[in-house]
């Protein structure tokens, strides 16, 4: 009774998620292609008709390949859970490792490589026919496919072990299992933080110190007046792989470096990457990474509970196509976590414009801060650049933005650093 409940309730929530995105999808695209073309009036002396043509394009072709990959996602999740693909990759298994953590791993990285083989023709067309149309790609095929390699190496070295764990400590450590995982993952994370900037992005990346004298003293002169201290200043190749450009802080605690994309310094004056840089400072002086990963932490706690309670319900495998013993005295814990993985998304998705919300609070609130530290005008105007560089859309469906986007549209966050300044 609960199973065809739960199965009932599953269908319908993926069904409801479906139907959203793809209204939401279909008032985006009809917005932009109106608004296409007439660059909107405060940016008409800034930004040409061509480029903004090339961004209403771009986002409309963006959208539509969403749209398909979310049709095929949706029929695989489908196919995993409901029709018993899942069902059928644990019996495999099981019949190749006999039983035991062998099956229990063995399970997790099958189902890793069958979801990786369907995603692979929709990550290179994306690289090579969406972003190669517009002019933004410059990965090769031989770097597409080293990174790859690389990517499934470094998630079969840190995920791995991380899982053994995670396991034992689900077949062994009690109804508080949940609460001991949560505590390994949160330290696995913190690792992977001081980690990330000089051992794991440098396997993709080349990273130089930054050369420039000028532009070093300048910005050594604003972390100082917002008390910002870093491991040094340093230039990403991201040209090697995309037109697009950026700048971010990495690291945690006394590890903090600062990096800047190849592309983005190519493009921007000295006092308007100062403002872009003000900007992400004003990310961390203000606590917004520090709230980020405290809720990241919080949620993670919430869904490992989550977890805990429905491990042990029969009706959370039986509702979505699994059995939740494949032989007497064998652990199901592999197939737990994979299912919650699947179910999650579906479940949580009309959260989604909360975490929007919060992301854009924070995006106005670290521009206000640019504006203190830094030029209010270079911060402007390097905005303008960026989004003419990325294609994005000055003019997006309004609902659509509030639904997904992480920062506000370029026409609303400019107009707020105009206010501030009068």
């Amino acid at each position: 009774m609960y199973s065809h409940a739960f199965s009932i309730l599953f269908v319908a929530f993926l069904a409801l998620m479906l139907a959203v995105r793809f209204w939401l999808a279909s008032r985006h695209i009809r917005h932009v292609l109106r608004h296409r073309d007439a660059v909107p009036a405060e940016f008409a002396e800034k930004i040409p008709l061509d480029a903004h043509q090339k961004a209403a394009d771009y986002t409309v072709a963006r959208t539509k390949f969403g749209l398909v990959t979310l049709l095929v996602n949706s029929a695989v999740l489908v196919g995993f859970t409901l029709l018993g693909g899942l069902q059928w990759l644990s019996v495999q298994v099981f019949g190749a490792t006999g039983g035991g953590m062998a099956y229990q791993l063995g399970l997790i990285v099958a189902f890793g490589l069958v979801s990786g083989m369907i995603d692979l023709p929709f990550d290179y067309y994306r690289q090579f026919g969406l972003e190669q149309r517009f002019g933004f790609n410059k990965m090769t095929p031989g770097l597409f496919f080293a990174d790859m390699a690389k990517n499934t190496l470094v998630a079969a070295a840190l995920g791995l072990p991380l899982l053994w764990v995670i396991l034992t400590l689900m077949d062994r450590a009690g109804d508080l299992w949940w609460l001991y995982a949560w505590l390994v993952w949160t330290g696995f994370q913190l690792l992977v933080m001081v980690l990330y900037p000089t051992v794991i992005a440098p396997l993709f990346n080349k990273f130089t110190p930054l050369a420039d004298a000028s532009l070093k003293t300048r910005i050594e002169g604003l972390m100082t007046r917002v008390g910002f201290a870093s491991k040094g200043l340093f230039v990403m190749d991201g040209s090697k792989r995309s037109a697009h450009g950026n700048a971010y802080f990495s690291g945690f605690g006394a590890n903090k470096r600062i990096v800047f994309f190849d592309t983005l310094l190519a493009r921007l004056s000295p006092a308007e990457i100062e403002a872009v840089l003000a900007h992400e400072l004003g990310h961390f002086k203000l606590k917004h990474i520090v709230k980020r990963i405290a809720m990241m932490f919080a949620l993670s706690l919430a869904f490992l509970a989550l977890l805990g309670w429905l491990k042990n319900q029969v009706w959370f495998y039986t509702g979505l196509g699994v059995s939740p013993i494949i032989a007497p005295g064998q652990s199901n814990d592999a197939l737990a976590l994979i299912l919650f993985m699947l179910a999650l998304p579906v479940f949580t998705f009309l959260f989604s414009p909360l975490a929007s919300l919060g992301s854009r609070k924070h995006e106005f609130e670290a521009d206000a801060f640019a504006a203190r530290h830094a030029s209010r005008a270079d911060l402007v105007a390097a905005l303008v650049k960026l989004y003419e560089d990325n294609a994005s859309t000055l003019t997006p469906d309004p609902l659509h933005s509030a639904f997904y986007d992480s920062h506000p549209p370029a026409s609303i966050r400019i107009r707020h650093l105009n206010m501030a300044a009068q």
